[in-house]
């Protein structure tokens, strides 16, 4: 049987385009169970930290993304269970061979300038825009063999060869789609119009008063009719975690998200009768974390080394007394809420006489201080559960013999040493993007160890790992990519490449009266054009 979670991307998707049923209820329903959308008001929220720009593609961290959802589009929007589903393609179709992908726009589709979006932005955006701007997207986009616009409303893609869940690169995250009129022949990078954002999205930018807020506002010729409900989003830039929980609490703003709480505040919120605190809408990126390990130093380099200290971790501690819920355990390198996540496959458990017993094993004996193994840790310098999470580290690793000295650094530092493999351990952890060829790949394969942040920069080498990896990423049925993936992850979990932590997800925290707002595999990053409040 096909795990829910993990649809078939492929020719099966083409159910998914041409007839998908809406994520929401209709408009009568809605009025049917009195809760019809109501038109007006200003949404007041918060974004931390303030991001740089609001291109797409040119700037892909989470806070631009967050914001720049609601300028741009993409091809499709996803599920909670990663099913495409029509966004700014209406419908689409694949080729009995899987190679040739047919996308039908929506009609009325404008930019907030007024032009129209046509199958050449499509094209422009795709082969152009984001192949030279966005490496994520690129090692995707590079399989496309040819794109074709037979018609201004349909783009025509032919793959160099299948690729199975080549339709999720199409969300608004990962492409969106941007105006040729105003990029095409240019420096994308340093483009006049990256100061003010042209999109399709329900919202454009009105203001943004750097270090205070960004304000958008109905785009009115928006191509759903009636469409957004909101008036206008106002993104408050509040750099104090205090500060931020104080604004949720007076009703200064109505909505928190990503990382604007911290998880030891999230309690007291939860007893909030008027407010509700999600945890899902982050399927797509599915972030895991981990105990990055750096492989080129010993003993670090011992997998029975690496077995000890995922042993000497307790998890669900972890995810109950650290992070108050918001999230699990982590229980392989695939997480539960990405595609092909085998759960047959499981991680070392917590269990500190195990750990002993291998350091016993190793010849590592406690010295006369009962230390082993000294190890240095640098912290994640993300806000303060991240500090409590290294301390609980070091007083997990210290009960079983290894001795762990924290260093401390600013995120830039942080970023320059991950990447320049200038760290013994450290913490971290990244986004999935749904599939294991799209985000968890990059952490594991040997052709990948690069002086770059977020690549293999622990210096892992499992050949058959790396074959495995190749062979998953060009097979075209999903139920054989499966067996790949559940081969991985065994062997990964053999080899504790890394001490897997926490599947992360990041609290949305909104006054009930606020509807609709999450509704799909990307959350809070989503267009939020039916987002409504009910009084």
């Amino acid at each position: 049987m096909t795990d829910p979670r993990s649809p078939a991307l492929g020719r099966r998707a083409v159910l998914a385009g041409a007839a998908a049923a809406p994520m929401l209820m209709t408009l009568d329903q809605a009025r049917a169970q009195g809760i019809a959308p109501r038109r007006g008001g200003v949404l007041n929220t918060i974004i931390t930290p303030e991001p740089p720009l609001l291109i797409l593609g040119v700037n892909n961290q989470g806070p631009t993304l967050i914001v720049g959802g609601k300028i741009y589009q993409g091809l499709v929007k996803l599920s909670p269970r990663l099913e495409p589903q029509p966004e700014l393609a209406r419908s689409w179709s694949v080729s009995p061979d899987g190679r040739v992908y047919t996308f039908t726009l929506q009609d009325n589709i404008t930019f907030h300038d007024g032009r129209p979006c046509t199958a050449e932005d499509v094209i422009f955006s795709v082969t152009k825009f984001h192949m030279e701007v966005n490496p994520r997207a690129r090692a995707i986009l590079e399989r496309i063999e040819k794109a074709e616009a037979p018609d201004p409303k349909t783009v025509v893609f032919t793959l160099k060869a299948p690729f199975e869940p080549f339709l999720l690169i199409f969300d608004v995250t990962a492409c969106a789609i941007v105006p040729k009129h105003l990029y095409d022949g240019t420096d994308y990078r340093n483009n006049p119009n990256n100061s003010t954002p042209i999109g399709t999205g329900p919202f454009r930018l009105a203001e943004w008063q750097r270090g205070n807020f960004i304000r958008l506002a109905r785009h009115e010729q928006y191509w759903k009719p009636g469409q957004p409900y909101l008036d206008g989003i106002i993104y408050r830039v509040v750099p104090d975690s205090q500060s931020r929980a104080l604004a949720l609490q007076t009703g200064q703003v109505q909505m928190t998200q990503f990382n604007d709480i911290e998880p030891f505040d999230v309690p007291r919120f939860q007893a909030m009768p008027n407010l509700t605190v999600a945890t899902d809408g982050w399927e797509l990126f599915s972030p895991l974390s981990w105990i990055e390990i750096n492989h080129r130093i010993k003993p670090l380099d011992d997998a029975r080394f690496r077995r000890a200290m995922a042993h000497a971790v307790d998890r669900t501690f972890i995810a109950q007394r650290l992070w108050f819920g918001v999230g699990r355990p982590a229980t392989s390198p695939i997480a539960s809420t990405t595609r092909f996540h085998d759960p047959n496959v499981r991680m070392p458990d917590f269990n500190p006489r195990e750990a002993a017993a291998i350091l016993d094993g190793m010849g590592l004996r406690p010295n006369a201080n009962g230390v082993r193994a000294s190890i240095k840790m640098m912290q994640l310098p993300y806000g303060e559960v991240w500090n409590r999470l290294s301390e609980y580290l070091r007083q997990a690793l210290r009960q079983v013999g290894i001795a762990v000295e924290l260093e401390s650094t600013d995120v830039a530092g942080w970023v320059r040493r991950l990447a320049n493999w200038e760290f013994e351990t450290t913490i971290n952890f990244v986004y999935q993007w749904g599939d294991p060829t799209l985000g968890v790949e990059r952490t594991y394969v040997s052709s990948n160890i690069k002086k770059v942040a977020f690549t293999n920069t622990a210096g892992y080498v499992n050949a058959e790992v790396d074959r495995l990896f190749a062979q998953a990423r060009d097979e075209p049925e999903a139920e054989k990519r499966r067996a790949l993936f559940s081969e991985v992850q065994k062997r990964l979990v053999a080899d504790v490449p890394l001490v897997w932590l926490m599947e992360l997800a990041f609290p949305t925290i909104h006054e009930k009266r606020l509807r609709n707002v999450i509704t799909t595999g990307t959350g809070v990053h989503s267009s939020f054009d039916d987002v409504f409040f009910a009084s």
